[in-house]
């Protein structure tokens, strides 16, 4: 007698959610593309989020929330299938990554909407350390969470061929790229790695929602 197929329970919702969040990250970028860089000047970020910026401000801090709330049922939905393959620590370190990534979007986006709300003859070095604390926790907070998901899930699946192997493989070096990029601390070069997790760990995650949607078909 042959072995029942996988159900699908639980990974059509991952794709759905996966979806969702890579829709809102996309316009959250559109919303944000004039975001001055992390060297601005305090009196530049007072000129961008408090003078010319308002309403952008606010629907990017929207964006921003949304899309981290939906980090919280993908990571649960991914360490249920993680789980089903007898792979509790994986489950574990994916479900506590989505939490921490959740918080740490959700940080930066609170902290963007309070920039956005100073009075305009706010001091310079305000603005410039609530801009600090945005970047380090959506940029360098989110690519270590990020990097906790993404491994947990490779490391868990990858060798029950639930996910392809190159996804497999490109998901663990999405991982290496987050956890890398914590060297920003020392040399602010490093932060090239936090788009590369933020976008291409966006793409990865919608590549491997798909593909373990066809492995449970």
């Amino acid at each position: 007698m042959s072995a029942p197929a996988p159900s699908l329970r639980g990974s059509v919702p991952l794709l759905a959610a996966t979806l969702a969040y890579a829709v809102l990250t996309a316009a959250y970028v559109v919303a944000n593309s004039s975001t001055p860089q992390p060297g601005a000047s305090g009196d530049d970020l007072l000129r961008y989020y408090v003078r010319d910026r308002g309403t952008a401000i606010d629907l990017g801090a929207f964006l921003l929330v949304a899309a981290a709330l939906l980090m919280v049922p993908i990571a649960a939905f991914l360490a249920r299938l993680v789980r089903r393959e007898q792979s509790a620590a994986g489950a574990a370190t994916a479900f506590a990554g989505g939490v921490l990534a959740t918080a740490a979007l959700a940080s930066s986006a609170a902290l963007t909407w309070t920039l956005g709300r100073l009075p305009e003859r706010s001091p310079a070095a305000l603005a410039r350390a609530l801009a600090d604390l945005s970047f380090l926790a959506g940029g360098l907070g989110y690519a270590v969470s990020f990097a906790l998901l993404a491994a947990g899930t490779c490391l868990a699946v990858g060798g029950k061929r639930l996910l392809p192997r190159a996804c497999a493989t490109t998901g663990l070096a999405i991982a290496a790229a987050g956890f890398a990029a914590t060297l920003l601390l020392l040399v602010f070069g490093f932060s090239y790695l936090l788009p590369v997790v933020r976008f291409g760990g966006t793409a990865w995650l919608v590549w491997a929602a798909i593909a373990l949607v066809r492995s449970r078909a």
